[in-house]
């Protein structure tokens, strides 16, 4: 009888004892590289040095007496909590790593210890590939997002104009690489019905806000079925092809009138330079005045030849001799055929020009 109170008594005062020792938060989780804290407190004012555990291993002490002790460990420290009441220590692990996850124990030395869990994530990238995709109405476009480098495998969420899409329209697959990192792929079919943003959203407990990559979908025309709203689109399209295909023959006509006005025709220019010559002598031998700007009303190329031809023959009959001073006549007709000579009885001799025009 008395060993069974004995025993009764003992395991009162183990549950009392560890009642007086509180251990906050029971389980936390963070992202890699973010700062970890917990809280030990108890109100057993017997105690003399608690320890701090990281996956069994001690990384700080704190004495009762002196406060912090020198550390190893740069990565961590404690803080006295002045709110609680009784004695309350925050112990503080500044950057967490992936290595660091698991219990964190708080251990008040001879009376009691108490542990928490401590969770690191890790994130990772979210890419939608192609920012931008062009689409008929009515056509299935297919968005692609791939996130990378996640621990644990995270979650993945679809948004069409700022509206969850249903788990059951796309389809996702994972993997994990050598670090144990997660990449998981997901695909979404969009209808193009109208001009939309996509956006895919990728997240792990730890994080407030989940990541996200957009895409951008438009929908750059529609399929129309109505003839009503087909025959005028067809007749519009005709029309402008008739009309571009005038406008070229019109461009072409114009560039083949310029050319053959600014090339001279090689025979109107044998003919100008032969009737210049020609006036030129014509007007040299009777010393009159031809009129350069007279044009002939229709004569042909051969008809202007054959004047030119009989215009030079006309010049052979021009003729200069040289008489002497005193010329006798010795007989003088009317009706003499010979042409009629004239004496001159002066000291210089003349010259006597004589034009037979027929």
């Amino acid at each position: 009888m008395d060993l069974f109170c004995l025993s009764v008594l003992l395991i009162s005062c183990k549950i009392q004892v560890g009642a007086q020792i509180k251990l906050s938060p029971e389980m936390l989780t963070v992202l890699q590289g973010e700062e970890a804290r917990f809280t030990c407190s108890t109100s057993n004012t017997q105690w003399t040095v608690m320890v701090w555990l990281l996956n069994g291993t001690a990384a700080l002490s704190i004495s009762k007496l002196h406060g912090v002790l020198p550390s190893i460990n740069p990565n961590v420290t404690a803080e006295k909590n002045p709110t609680s009441k009784g004695d309350s220590w925050q112990f503080v692990l500044k950057s967490t790593e992936r290595h660091n996850e698991g219990p964190v124990t708080c251990d008040l030395q001879g009376i009691d210890r108490k542990a928490a869990g401590l969770f690191v994530q890790e994130k990772g990238s979210v890419k939608v590939a192609g920012d931008e995709k062009l689409a008929f109405k009515g056509q299935p476009v297919l968005f692609e997002c791939k996130a990378v480098g996640w621990f644990p495998k995270p979650t993945l969420q679809w948004q069409v104009n700022n509206k969850n899409v249903s788990q059951s329209e796309y389809s996702i697959s994972s993997e994990m690489s050598g670090k144990s990192l997660f990449t998981v792929t997901s695909n979404l079919s969009v209808t193009a019905v109208k001009s939309s943003h996509v956006d895919c959203l990728a997240s792990v407990s730890a994080m407030p806000t989940p990541l996200k990559s957009s895409g951008r979908l438009t929908v750059v025309a529609e399929v129309v079925d109505d003839d009503v709203c087909t025959v005028p689109l067809v007749v519009t399209g005709s029309l402008s092809a008739l009309l571009l295909l005038l406008l070229i023959c019109i461009c072409t006509v114009l560039c083949y009138r310029q050319k053959r006005q600014a090339k001279p025709n090689p025979q109107e220019a044998i003919w100008f330079n032969q009737s210049v010559s020609g006036r030129s002598s014509v007007a040299e031998a009777t010393g009159g005045k031809v009129n350069l700007g007279y044009s002939s009303e229709g004569p042909t190329d051969a008809v202007r030849n054959e004047l030119i031809m009989e215009s030079r023959s006309h010049m052979d009959f021009v003729s200069f001799h040289k008489v002497p001073d005193v010329v006798h006549s010795s007989s003088l007709s009317l009706h003499s055929e010979s042409p009629v000579q004239v004496g001159l009885a002066e000291d210089k001799s003349k010259t006597v020009r004589r034009i037979t025009t027929v």
